[in-house]
């Protein structure tokens, strides 16, 4: 079997990138379980065989080799957040073959067979609302058992090693979201192992897996209702001046002004919606589990008279000012289109306006840092908003 750092370099880069990319979005947690099967491929080595072979004076003729066997994986996890989770799991990488022919005439034949636990570290970075891209890095106890069995010059004998070992596995794949109760996923993971003879070898695994989140609720859409806008009552008629009489020649008719009562102009409602709720990662389009809350403020402004809505979208203090202020708008006109197409409220009464990082409602000694730290991103969430202002509600 084969020994190629560079797969271990590269899923630890990944690994390290999808921990440090920026989010727009609150994670949410939960447990899964999960099974995968696929298949597994090593690599024959043959020189070590043929320098053992030349220990007693034998020399390699030909080998062949069965380097390939199917592979499965039962595990469970606990998603930490939308970016982080931890797996643990039980593995069996299948068993590989070979037969030798030696000069003198002999033969040798050999199995290995892996399995093991293993515990890793998954990175997950959202792609789009469905896809997103997986690494993982992690350590593995595996038990490895050889079976060789010799004869002719190679001498009959019947050799059972046995090793148990820890070692490292990385991989890395891909992960669709069908449901939030059901995920797909694609993997190939390089496992680090021992063959049983004193060696280390490398085994890659290419998977499926069908995984099952539980407990998961969608995310809800989070919105501030304010209290109605005061209307005051209609003033009361002014009394009507009275004819006081008199006996004198020229009535005298007593008119008491009285101020008219104003009633105050409607107060204009807002409703905040949380950005991280409506939109996936970098998105600007209405997720399907997070429409509850625009259907049941248009239900209401359906039964009320207005005069205007206004749509604003903000973004965080991450990311260039160009880049946030057109996310914005995008994110506003994401929300206008979906009140207008599902709940038929009049377009031409819906504005929007994209106003970017700048009416940001955290401080900025409440979020200390420039770099888009896990610890950052979660502080700035309330600044990622859609905030929806009715004007003219009677």
């Amino acid at each position: 079997m084969s020994r190629h750092p560079t797969f271990g370099v590269l899923a630890l880069a990944a690994l390290a990138a999808l921990c440090a990319s920026p989010a727009s979005a609150q994670a949410d947690s939960y447990y899964y379980l999960g099974l995968s099967g696929g298949q597994s491929r090593g690599q024959i080595d043959e020189g070590r065989i043929s320098n053992n072979l030349a220990g007693p004076g034998l020399t390699l003729n030909s080998i062949n080799s069965q380097e390939r066997d199917i592979t499965w994986k039962a595990f469970g996890g606990y998603q930490l957040n939308r970016f982080l989770a931890v797996e643990a799991g039980f593995f069996s990488l299948g068993s590989f073959d070979f037969t030798t022919t030696t000069t003198p005439a002999g033969k040798l034949q050999g199995q290995t067979k892996l399995q093991g636990l293993n515990l890793d570290l998954v990175a997950t970075l959202p792609i789009s609302d469905r896809w997103s891209g997986l690494a993982r890095v992690g350590g593995q106890y595996a038990r490895t058992r050889g079976e060789y069995t010799g004869s002719g010059a190679v001498g009959p004998f019947h050799n059972t090693p046995s090793e148990r070992r820890s070692n490292l596995k990385v991989g890395l794949g891909l992960q669709y979201e069908f449901s939030p109760s059901f995920l797909m996923r694609g993997e190939v993971e390089r496992y680090r192992v021992s063959d049983a003879m004193g060696g280390r070898d490398n085994v890659n695994a290419y998977t499926v897996s069908a995984v099952f989140p539980f407990g998961r609720a969608p995310q809800a859409t989070r919105s501030a209702y304010l209290a109605p806008a005061y209307v005051a009552p209609a003033p009361q008629p002014a009394p009507m001046a009275m004819p006081m009489p008199a006996p004198a020649p020229a009535p005298l008719v007593v008119v008491v002004p009285v101020a008219p009562v104003v009633a105050a102009a409607p107060q204009p409602r807002r409703v905040s919606f949380s950005a991280d709720s409506l939109f996936g990662f970098d998105q600007s389009t209405v997720r399907p589990d997070s429409k509850a809350g625009l259907d049941t403020l248009a239900r209401e402004l359906q039964g009320a008279q207005y005069d205007t809505i206004t749509v604003e979208g903000h973004t965080d203090r991450l990311g260039s000012t160009a880049y946030n202020q057109k996310l914005s708008l995008q994110r506003a006109e994401a929300v206008k289109a979906y009140l207008v197409s599902s709940d038929g409220l009049a377009a031409a009464k819906i504005s929007t306006v994209g106003k970017g990082e700048t009416t940001p409602v955290t401080k900025p000694e409440d979020c200390k840092g420039e770099h888009a730290t896990p610890k950052l991103i979660t502080c700035l969430q309330a600044d990622r908003r859609v905030d929806v202002e009715v004007s003219g509600t009677r």
